[in-house]
């Protein structure tokens, strides 16, 4: 069971950690990028790369994974010192889930929604889709994302340091 509680723990500091590598990556260089470019760029490729980031291996490995993963680790853990840090990064990744699930998500999506950037008024859709809002809320789920990551770490380390002592 110990190896598995390991492993379960390594599966969610891994894929917390890429998670908060996709929401640091669009905070500090796609986001930015972005608000450079004309309406009909932004809307094109944010459209494109919405697309693009709902694909299973993102959805399973990493939003839903990383959840399931601390969970398990958290259960498998519940006689051991990083229990408390484990639980700690889950209610922090949980609210990450909630915070993309109410907020980021409904703006991604009235953008595709909004259409063709060839076909629609592509400065009502950019408008509409508050930048501002959506980089705020990404910003915070990157705080919250990098500290549970942080705390899978430590959860790692004390469990690592549990196994060298009698």
């Amino acid at each position: 069971m110990n190896g598995l509680r390991v492993a379960a723990l390594i599966a969610a500091t891994i894929s917390t950690g890429a998670m908060t590598g996709v929401y640091w990556a669009y905070g500090m260089a796609i986001m930015p990028g972005l608000a450079k470019v004309d309406d009909k760029t932004f809307v094109g490729a944010f459209q494109a790369a919405d697309r693009a980031i709902m694909n299973p291996a993102f959805l399973g490995l990493g939003f839903l994974g990383s959840l399931l993963f601390t969970a398990l680790a958290g259960l498998l853990s519940l006689k051991e010192k990083a229990l408390p840090w484990i639980a700690a990064a889950f209610v922090l990744y949980l609210i990450t889930m909630i915070l993309t699930i109410a907020v980021n998500v409904p703006l991604n999506d009235a953008l595709k929604a909004a259409g063709d950037p060839n076909t629609i008024d592509v400065t009502a859709a950019r408008a509409a889709f508050d930048e501002a809002r959506w980089r705020t809320f990404n910003n915070i789920r990157t705080v919250l994302d990098l500290t549970a990551f942080g705390l899978l770490a430590w959860a790692l380390y004390l469990t690592g340091k549990s196994a060298t002592q009698p």
